[in-house]
């Protein structure tokens, strides 16, 4: 019986310790009670649907590993990075946009999407593909807030927002058409003061917690790589363009402490894609990957929103393509940098 002791203050350990760590774990993914959307395509779950652009997706082939096969307006085979990150977090598992025409009130309270497909920080990028520009969708949180206040009343809504992740993500569309040399750092500037101006005017909104992605690597965009005319045997990414996404990211990475110290009992995290991306491009059997230089609709050189439409052949299996159309990952890639969020991010927030 004297030798069983040990054994059964381990087990008993053991019993503490897991009861203690799935508390814990269980805290952390009830921490938000909704998830707020800002920003382009990637984080977009079909706010364009409702506007006059050519930015959609609300048609096949899209969607057609989203449950049910349907076509919402987002730019991906599936799901978004943030429709993961909701289910991570336990919210929900689709994050609705706001826009949609029959959001329901429990959709309101737990979260939704302001972003527009082609949109940019920049103005100017917004007026050259008609979409919502980064300031009009802060207007639709006004109005956001202003329906959830009539929903669940003044006070439970400021909670709400207050306790709410907020997810950044913007930035391609601005630069992506540039002549990008990271030397030429004035532009990166611009975006930057950008940035902090609209992380401000979210924190005065009532926003606390904030993650900010970084840049993906541009010049590893299929699209991209198509402008330079390399020819299929030989594409590549473009270092020049990857070389200008590390320098904005980087820049992005060190101001974003300085933005939170200046905003009190705020908490604002650089999400890193460029990293885990570029790790998927060069070990794409670790993620099941096939192709990397190339998205499954069409050529996959050049097809996206009404390029890539219910007559564009596709490739048989999305799953094992990195990217989805010439310039969107697919739920794949999504589902990826979701674990890599939840893994390397999510935590600073505990």
């Amino acid at each position: 019986m004297a030798n069983m002791k040990p054994c059964v203050v381990l087990v008993y350990i053991l019993t503490i310790f897991f009861i203690t760590g799935n508390a814990t774990r269980s805290r952390s993914f009830s921490k938000f009670p909704a998830i707020l959307v800002f920003g382009d395509s990637t984080v977009d779950s079909g706010n364009n649907n409702e506007i006059d652009t050519l930015f959609k997706a609300n048609f096949r082939p899209y969607g057609r590993r989203y449950p049910g096969h349907t076509p919402t307006g987002r730019f991906s085979d599936g799901r978004l990075i943030t429709d993961f990150l909701a289910s991570i977090l336990k919210i929900k598992n689709a994050v609705p946009p706001f826009l949609k025409p029959d959001l329901s009130d429990h959709e309101i309270a737990t979260g939704v999407s302001f972003a527009s497909s082609g949109s940019g920080y920049d103005n100017a990028t917004n007026d050259v593909f008609q979409v919502i520009s980064f300031p009009k969708q802060i207007d639709m949180f006004r109005d956001y807030t202003a329906r959830l206040r009539r929903i669940v009343g003044e006070q439970k809504a400021k909670k709400i927002i207050r306790a709410a992740l907020v997810v950044i993500s913007t930035g391609t569309n601005d630069i992506s058409t540039l002549r990008m040399d990271k030397n030429d750092t004035g532009y990166q500037d611009f975006l930057l003061n950008k940035v902090q101006f609209f992380t401000k005017q979210l924190y005065d909104l009532g926003c606390r917690s904030m993650v900010v992605a970084g840049l993906p690597p541009i010049g590893c965009l299929p699209i991209q790589m198509t402008t330079k005319q390399q020819p299929p045997s030989r594409r590549r990414c473009l270092h020049n363009q990857n070389l200008y996404s590390r320098s904005y990211n980087q820049k992005l990475a060190s101001m974003l402490p300085l933005v939170q110290a200046k905003l009190s009992g705020s908490k604002i995290a650089y999400a890193d894609i460029y990293e885990p991306l570029m790790d998927m491009i060069h070990h794409p059997q670790k993620y099941g990957f096939e192709e990397t230089n190339k998205g499954c609709c069409g050529t996959g050189f050049v097809e996206m929103g009404p390029l890539c439409n219910p007559t564009t052949p596709t490739c048989r299996h999305s799953s094992r393509y990195l990217f989805w159309d010439a310039v969107h990952p697919g739920q794949s890639t999504y589902q990826h940098l979701s674990k890599y969020v939840e893994k390397k991010v999510l935590p600073k927030f505990l």
